[in-house]
């Protein structure tokens, strides 16, 4: 995208191009979301943090929301282009309802958007600076998937972003199984944060778990875990 600049060069104006500016770093960031399928449905957990760079500037930032009627919504990376990614989603809800013809927008469909939508701007080098975890409840089937910033997109039983990635799905490939309690799945997903909030320099002890069955989206107030700073490891690192 260019614009004309006039510019004064004592003979008159001339016109010069200047490119437009792009997202070249993400300055607010959120660190790693957390999600799986339960008995009954969906269970996401996020902490609240906000980085700006490496300081924790901000403790009290939402990267969950609810999509539609049968989707939820979480999000790592930059935190302006998740409000933006936001923007998409409320006008593509809106569009949906105006049809009023009984049908509603699932989590594949709305999981298909978001990876159109990544995979668009990743082309015009201009890309979305996040990965999203997408995931939801309609008609009795569970969905839950992944997209990163640059479109790559998959779907799966437990998924993870950022740190989460190389450090919860170890613990949730050896203790998911499909048929978890609410309470369980909760604990689980307890469990992978506190590994986080001990070796993640950008995750907080304030965090949120969401829930989504085929009824209802709801989203706890955020709440802080259990911690224990006696290991060994964390006395004496060397």
């Amino acid at each position: 995208m260019t614009f004309t600049i006039p510019i004064e060069n004592g003979n008159g104006v001339k016109n010069a191009e200047a490119d437009s500016q792009r997202t070249l770093y993400p300055y607010v960031t959120g660190t790693s979301v957390v999600a799986i399928k339960y008995k009954d449905g969906i269970l996401m957990a996020s902490d609240m943090g906000g980085s700006y760079g490496s300081t924790l500037r901000y403790k009290n930032i939402e990267r969950m929301k609810a999509i539609g009627k049968h989707s939820l919504l979480g999000a790592s990376g930059e935190i302006s282009d998740f409000q933006e990614i936001m923007r998409y989603l409320d006008e593509l809800i809106l569009n949906d309802n105006m049809w009023d013809d009984g049908n509603s927008l699932g989590p594949k469909e709305v999981h298909n958007y978001l990876t159109r939508v990544m995979y668009n701007r990743r082309n015009k080098f201009n890309p979305l600076w996040n990965t999203l975890v997408l995931g939801g409840v309609k008609n009795g089937h569970k969905y839950l998937g992944m997209v990163s910033m640059i479109g790559v997109s998959f779907e799966d039983n437990h998924v993870a972003t950022g740190f989460g990635n190389h450090l919860a799905r170890p613990i949730l490939r050896d203790e998911w199984r499909e048929d978890l309690s609410f309470e369980d799945g909760v604990k689980l997903l307890e469990k992978c944060m506190r590994v986080l909030l001990y070796r993640d320099r950008s995750a907080i002890n304030k965090l949120q778990i969401a829930n989504i069955t085929e009824e209802c989206v709801t989203v706890s107030e955020p709440y802080s875990l259990k911690t224990f700073w006696g290991f060994s490891a964390f006395t004496n690192p060397s």
